[in-house]
């Protein structure tokens, strides 16, 4: 019965861990990729939740409200954007004056902190209603979005829009000498990544059953805590293999806090592990992605040195 509880916590992580991973994709294109340190993320992601749910409620069939949601994400980037570019308002600025706004239009949207879901037809449910078991129905989701929306995004790195889109997180000095706009860039590179973390939201939402004003808190830590896995992983290879790393990054992550969670469980420890310790576990994890390249940078300089030197 443990080995089985342990399968299902490692099918759990990859559900949640997918779906997250479209979130650490969003925050990988900003970023990463743009070099743009956006914390809008927090609140687009409940935002993309709290349309969705609402969407659901009135009606609306689920994948259309996936696609609401997502507009509704791209418009906060593009709010983020116009502060920045506009306004000049500095970038870590901008996204917390959004996210700090986003609070009030979600519970706006809402009407309250927690919108239920229960009894409404989801995407998740309509996939069930086709003979899907219910332990599948959210990965089999998952994968395709997340299928999808790595081959999208990899195709539109290599269009010239793409192109510049990365040259001008690269380096924007040399955009701006070919006469492109930098600032049209940035502004486009925070609605997709925004749009990205809306349409996770979104998919949170139909899969948990509920939006909650409070569901987006921490989404900076646990992207960039997927970001981190994943380059640890895949290091510095093509962009498909580091669009891959993120989710897989994500599914990590996700798989470790239901391990965590699982040991404490099972185990008698001296201080037992709960919900509420996620965020230092959340830390902790982030700190040794990031420490592990440099350990083994270094550990790899040892063993070359020391090679060269019995030679």
């Amino acid at each position: 019965m443990t080995l089985i509880n342990w399968l299902w916590d490692i099918q759990g992580g990859a559900t949640l861990g997918i779906i997250w991973g479209i979130m650490a994709l969003g925050l990988y294109l900003t970023y990463r990729v743009l070099n743009y340190a956006d914390l809008t993320v927090d609140g687009s992601l409940a935002l993309g939740g709290a349309i969705s749910a609402v969407c659901v409620a009135a009606g609306v069939p689920p994948i259309l409200a996936i696609f609401i949601a997502t507009a509704g994400g791209m418009m906060a980037g593009g709010v983020t954007g116009f502060l920045h570019t506009k306004l000049r308002i500095p970038d870590l600025l901008a996204g917390i004056l959004t996210q700090f706004g986003l609070y009030s239009i979600n519970l706006r949207i809402m009407g309250k902190a927690n919108f239920g879901l229960l009894n409404q037809t989801t995407l998740f449910s309509q996939i069930k209603a086709l003979g899907m078991p219910s332990k599948w129905a959210g990965l089999s989701v998952g994968i395709v979005f997340i299928v999808i929306l790595i081959v999208v995004i990899y195709c539109f790195f290599g269009t010239e829009i793409g192109c510049a889109l990365r040259a001008t997180g690269n380096n924007p000095d040399m955009v701006k000498a070919m006469g492109s706009n930098t600032k049209a860039y940035i502004v486009l590179g925070l609605v997709v990544g925004n749009g990205l973390v809306g349409m996770s939201g979104a998919l949170l939402a139909q899969y948990q059953g509920y939006a909650d004003i409070q569901m987006g808190q921490g989404t900076i830590v646990i992207g960039l805590a997927a970001i981190m896995i994943g380059e640890v992983l895949f290091s510095k290879r093509s962009y498909m293999h580091r669009l891959t790393g993120v989710v897989i990054g994500s599914i990590v992550y996700r798989i470790i806090i239901a391990f965590v969670l699982r040991i404490s469980l099972n185990m008698d420890l001296f201080i037992k592990i709960t919900a509420d310790d996620m965020k230092l576990i959340t830390a902790v994890i982030v700190a040794i992605a990031l420490v592990a390249p440099r350990l083994k940078n270094t550990a790899v300089a040892k063993t070359t040195k020391g090679g060269t030197l019995n030679a």
